[in-house]
């Protein structure tokens, strides 16, 4: 596993515990629960092999990370009831989504030599 894995794995924790404590500190423990369970998701790599692969973007190519399925995720943190979770799954995305440009930046970068 590379540092870069390592620090994506630890912000899908460590950003919903940050916006927990920082915008629903009243209610946190349930607030970080819950939209910590945004990594469940992460179950629609089971579909593919390998599992993991280190150069893939999981954004629009995983079932539950389609872009249609993201939109339905922004929904969902739009209403009281379902906010905590669609905020989870928003929070999950836009970190698979700037891991996705931080290799893509990365190749372009070293492509340029």
């Amino acid at each position: 596993m590379s540092i870069s894995f390592i620090l994506h794995m630890i912000l899908h924790v460590t950003v919903p515990l940050a916006v927990a404590w920082l915008a629903y500190r009243d209610q946190f423990r349930k607030a970080f629960f819950t939209m910590l369970a945004g990594i469940a998701i992460d179950v629609d790599h089971l579909l593919v092999t390998p599992i993991l692969h280190p150069d893939r973007c999981s954004v629009g190519f995983h079932l539950l990370h389609g872009y249609w399925f993201c939109a339905i995720y922004l929904v969902l943190a739009l209403y009281k009831k379902t906010r905590l979770l669609g905020l989870g799954l928003v929070i999950h995305i836009l970190l698979d989504a700037i891991e996705c440009f931080r290799q893509q930046f990365l190749e372009d970068f070293l492509r340029s030599f």
